[in-house]
């Protein structure tokens, strides 16, 4: 089974995504993880885009098509992309790519929340300064207001957490996506889960589809 992943910030899809690797026993691929490790460990492609990133720029298709490749050609069925493709450019590096390997894609997935979700998600998350434990204002808030449960650290809110900055990454995931969602529904694969509620709320709503996907490649494999 392989799979596409998508959806705005703040729509769950990264924790879904973990379940859904340990349940259907999949290879988790994510742009995002790739990105930052390359960062992190500051090898000479690394620097380069933190270059780009620190400009505010986007990083280059040619880049990121290069990190999302070299991962797919050690694993070439059983994966989910996490966050990839992103732009119309890559959408034709990785079906060019797919097609040349006989690899096919079984679903295009997108979990969907508003504008309004988005930000009551994102802006109310706040960051342990010493330890980085993660809260919500809302959803998960600490025991003391403004003080990290574990070590008593300062919790803070992200820049990049502001309502203002993910209103602007909410529209530009929007216009991006649009040329590539309806690309992937012609090709009748993709669809689109409804990512209001909770966790366990949501994953109801993914598991079926899911579940039918994986009985019906187990029955096609029989067969074979």
């Amino acid at each position: 089974m392989n799979i596409l992943l998508f959806g705005p910030p703040g729509s769950g899809k990264s924790t879904h995504a973990k379940r859904i690797v340990e349940r259907y026993g999949l290879t988790y691929i994510s742009s995002g993880d790739i990105i930052r490790s390359e960062i992190e460990k500051r090898t000479a492609l690394g620097v380069e885009m933190d270059n780009y990133l620190s400009r505010g720029e986007l990083i280059p298709d040619t880049i990121v098509n290069t990190l999302i490749i070299s991962k797919l050609r050690r694993q070439r069925s059983n994966f989910i992309l996490d966050g990839y493709p992103r732009t119309p450019e890559q959408v034709i590096t990785l079906e060019n790519y797919l097609y040349d390997h006989g690899i096919k894609l079984d679903l295009a997935m997108e979990i969907f929340i508003d504008l309004k979700t988005s930000i009551e998600r994102i802006s109310g998350r706040r960051i342990c300064s010493n330890c980085g434990a993660v809260y919500h204002v809302r959803f998960n808030p600490p025991k003391r207001e403004g003080i990290c449960d574990l070590c008593g650290g300062r919790l803070v809110q992200r820049k990049d957490d502001m309502p203002e900055i993910v209103e602007r990454r909410y529209s530009i995931y929007t216009k991006n996506m649009e040329p590539i969602i309806k690309f992937y529904r012609g090709k009748g694969i993709y669809v689109r889960i409804e990512g209001n509620g909770g966790v366990e709320e949501v994953w109801k709503r993914i598991r079926p589809l899911l579940d039918y996907i994986s009985s019906r490649e187990s029955l096609f494999q029989g067969r074979s």
